[in-house]
């Protein structure tokens, strides 16, 4: 928890103690990381809004459980490394934006139409919502009474609906018109690096990471890896080594031997995205449980944890305390699906993501820019993303215009097919209709009068 005085602990120190408890086994020094803040001022100063995480020591009992997973010597070097993590972030005023010292803007974490996004949380959501429910689950049950099978949403995928190259040009716009800044972005879709490869084919002279974000089974569960900027000549095969490892995870290939080899790439950086979200639906308590294991085994190979654009303040205000409890750098995500370029973003003076890797891994130094989209309602931004998915875009080719175009299943025989091939391009009438509402709701021209009438959200500050 974030205290509203200063406090300040030493950062030097720390590296020499650590380097003393090797010739010790009974007290070691631990670091612990501390939150301080560098201004009081409310959101709408003129200064910008930051905190920073430092050092401060204490002496614990050493303990076998604290150890990473494989003790060698890049992890040693890298438990030594944590201990000077510095992170700022700074929550920015649409008229007061001092980005002095800074030459690069880096925007993580967007997807594009090439993303891959399953829809195996359908039946969970669609059953909380009142109306929808009924209709519902009397629409499946009419199917499976039809056709003698059940639908199967795991086997259900959807496309974001913005094409690679509009999504490179609204952020890079962001960057340059918001920040003043040079854009670097980092393109993750979901298990697939297509639309980097192919923006890297196009702008051969620009500075393009070759990036996804990796859902990675664990146990019962599994958790989003960003894996920022593979080595270019060796992109298409690691790919394909990390989509094996999805789809088997019981295969030939251990995992920590593949985070141990994306880690060995020293420009290529591993970020442990939206960490506290339950994105099995298994409830906080055994998500939380499952991300204790998690790190415990593979959390040396993890470079930084990530705040995320599209989750909660209080949420976020979590993982920073996650981040202070494991000694991570924090980096921003924005994990835009839509439309509207990322509400976070990280500053630097790299002029390289090489470079920015670098900054992170070894520095272990990193500062954050909240844009000022993310102070407002989440749900309303939510809700404008999926107006985004919904809407009809006639300028696309033919096979993209229309949501069910971008709605796909695969069939026994590993076919896929579009929604659009069974319901056309509107859908049953109770589909319809409550798509219709959701479209009037994410209007970005009904937010005024729906920030009138949502709950107050807990307000962004540090």
């Amino acid at each position: 928890m974030i205290s509203e005085r200063l406090r300040f602990a030493a950062s030097a120190i720390p590296v020499f103690f650590n380097v003393l408890s090797s010739r010790f086994n009974t007290r070691a020094p631990v670091l612990k990381l501390d939150i301080f803040d560098r201004s009081d001022a409310r959101l709408n100063s003129g200064e910008p809004h930051f905190f920073r995480v430092a050092c401060r020591i204490a002496f614990l009992p050493q303990r076998d459980d604290h150890k990473p997973h494989r003790l060698c010597g890049h992890n040693l070097l890298l438990e030594d490394a944590r201990m000077r993590s510095r992170t700022g972030i700074r929550l920015l005023d649409s008229d007061a934006m001092s980005l002095s010292g800074f030459s690069t803007g880096v925007s993580l974490h967007c997807h594009t139409q090439q993303s891959k996004e399953i829809l195996d949380f359908i039946p969970y959501y669609a059953g909380k919502i009142p109306i929808v429910a009924d209709f519902f689950r009397r629409e499946l049950d009419r199917h499976e009474s039809k056709n003698g099978w059940s639908i199967d949403f795991a086997r259900a995928y959807w496309n974001p609906p913005v094409p690679p190259r509009a999504v490179l040009d609204s952020e890079s716009e962001q960057i340059e018109r918001t920040l003043g800044l040079s854009p670097i972005i980092s393109i993750t879709d979901h298990d697939h690096i297509g639309a980097c490869s192919q923006l890297k084919a196009i702008y051969s002279d620009r500075e393009m990471p070759i990036s996804l974000e990796w859902t990675v089974p664990f146990e019962k569960g599994f958790f989003h890896l960003g894996v920022h900027n593979l080595p270019h000549e060796e992109s298409e095969a690691l790919w394909a080594l990390l989509r094996g490892y999805t789809l088997n995870p019981a295969g030939p290939i251990e995992l920590a031997d593949l985070l141990e080899k994306l880690s060995g790439y020293e420009e290529t950086l591993l970020v442990l995205n939206h960490p506290l979200w339950d994105i099995e639906r298994i409830g906080q308590e055994p998500h939380l449980s499952l991300l204790t294991r998690f790190l415990k085994q593979h959390g040396s190979w993890i470079h930084a944890i990530e705040i995320n654009g599209y989750r909660s303040w209080a949420e976020n205000k979590r993982v920073i305390a996650l981040a202070d409890e494991y000694g991570y750098p924090l980096v921003s995500g924005g994990d835009r699906h839509g439309c509207d370029p990322n509400a976070m973003l990280n500053l630097t003076t790299a002029n390289t993501f090489s470079e920015f890797a670098v900054q992170i891994r070894s520095d272990r130094m990193s500062e954050i820019a909240v844009m000022p989209a993310y102070r407002e309602p989440l749900v309303i931004r939510m809700l404008e993303a999926a107006a985004d998915v919904l809407r009809y875009y006639p300028g696309y080719p033919k096979g993209q215009r229309f949501w069910t175009d971008r709605i796909f299943w695969t069939l026994d025989d590993q076919t896929v097919r579009p929604l659009s091939s069974y319901w056309g391009h509107r859908g049953p009438v109770w589909v319809r209709a409550s798509l219709s509402i959701m479209r009037l709701l994410g209007s970005r021209g009904l937010r005024p009068a729906m920030k009138t009438f949502l709950p107050r959200e807990e307000e962004v500050g540090l």
